[in-house]
């Protein structure tokens, strides 16, 4: 669980999860977005995979990203029993 709120403690990362909710995209299309480098945004990607916040998927010679919505469920289920 703490990869999971590394990975949500930065706003780029947030960022990217608010778009792959929207439809999976490429590492250079989230790059795009954005005014950093790519190897920046592979570290962020990195990060959101090991959290499980994100999956992968290779299409020839790009990899499409996609949010993890299961593991989304999980932490919300998991903030929600605090409540009680």
């Amino acid at each position: 669980m703490n990869n999971i709120f590394k990975a949500l403690n930065d706003g780029t990362r947030r960022e990217i999860l608010m778009m792959l909710k929207e439809k999976d995209l490429t590492a250079g299309e989230i790059a795009d977005r954005f005014n950093i480098s790519k190897p920046s945004i592979s570290h962020h990607l990195d990060i959101l995979k090991r959290a499980d916040l994100v999956t992968s998927e290779k299409k020839g010679q790009f990899v499409s990203y996609s949010i993890n919505t299961t593991i989304v469920d999980d932490i919300f289920q998991w903030i929600l029993t605090l409540k009680n």
